[in-house]
């Protein structure tokens, strides 16, 4: 509140305002007469003014209140994007800066929008586990946001290595089962039924076990002539006659083909040639690990012409051929 006094007039002149800057009367050089009432309010300037007079009647006065400005225009945008009143919004309403800002904010609302309810619920799924999956952050790299790129190098990466991203164990907690039909151990096919259609890494990894396996047979391991060790006491030093061992006749296994998928079912065809049947035992211990470990095996077929839906002859891989060369 500023207040000045006229002693020769005695005027009291009052003036409120809310501006921290002082309120100052101004004697004008070539006044207005303006009459009042002894005492009357009056607003100057759009500022409350209260005059007191017990003499005078006419007043010489002219009174004016200035205000800071500022030339910059981003007073007149406040924080949320709303616009001021202010000169340099008078004239379009509003400024090249603020119609940027205004366009970056609703870009930005409408992303947030789409990927709140339209994003996939699978892709949220996956950005939430590469906090914890190192590999699976590899795998999916820059396509984070984008659902579609994202689910191509899923696909690329189930049909390389397998479906488990977390798990290193990755085989079937139950056992395989075993049977025979009609096998001839020098002519007839091994049958392996999976859980589902085996990805590159599956094919490869029962393929491998299948040639090591003929590897062993074709170099004579398989041989029940020669067995010097198996019932033998490991807790003293044993002995081993190489000569015997040289003399015994030997046991190859003579012939196989290529290891074969269509869907989830897989086919080889052996002929053990002179080899002793124990192989079969050697391989079915290979499976069992192979099956609990890795890759899930649901049974194991040794003989038969025709399992599942085989169709012979077809060879395509859009159709879900695929194959392991020994």
């Amino acid at each position: 509140m500023n207040c000045s006094a006229n002693t020769k007039t005695h005027l009291h002149l009052c003036h409120f305002h809310t501006s921290s800057l002082p309120w100052k009367p101004v004697v004008s050089s070539s006044p207005s007469l303006l009459g009042f009432p002894s005492t009357k309010k009056i607003s100057l300037f759009g500022e409350s003014t209260v005059i007191s007079s017990t003499s005078a009647q006419h007043i010489p006065i002219s009174a004016a209140a200035t205000a800071p400005h500022s030339n910059d225009t981003n007073d007149n945008f406040m924080e949320d994007g709303g616009i001021l009143d202010g000169n340099a919004a008078k004239g379009s309403g509003t400024t090249a800066r603020g119609r940027r800002l205004l366009k970056v904010r609703e870009e930005k609302r409408k992303r947030e929008y789409d990927q709140l309810h339209n994003y996939p619920a699978w892709a949220k799924v996956l950005e939430n586990a590469c906090q914890n999956d190192e590999e699976l952050r590899a795998i999916l790299g820059d396509s984070i946001g984008n659902p579609e790129l994202m689910r191509k190098r899923v696909e690329e990466r189930v049909r390389q290595k397998g479906r488990d991203f977390r798990k290193s164990k990755t085989g079937s907690v139950v056992a395989f089962k075993v049977s025979f039909r009609d096998f001839n151990p020098s002519d007839s096919y091994i049958w392996f039924q999976l859980y589902g259609s085996p990805s590159d890494r599956d094919v490869n990894l029962l393929g491998s076990v299948i040639q090591s396996w003929y590897v062993m047979g074709r170099l004579g391991s398989f041989n029940s002539s020669n067995l010097q060790l198996a019932n033998s006491l490991m807790e003293h030093n044993p002995l081993y006659d190489a000569d015997k061992g040289f003399k015994v006749m030997p046991s190859s296994f003579h012939d196989i083909t290529d290891v074969e998928f269509q869907d989830n079912w897989g086919r080889v065809w052996v002929d053990l040639g002179t080899s002793d049947f124990f192989a079969i035992d050697i391989l079915l211990n290979c499976l069992t690990v192979l099956s609990s470990e890795y890759l899930g095996i649901q049974q194991v077929v040794f003989g038969g012409r025709k399992i599942g839906d085989w169709e012979e002859g077809m060879t395509n891989p859009d159709y879900g051929y695929k194959n392991f060369k020994i």
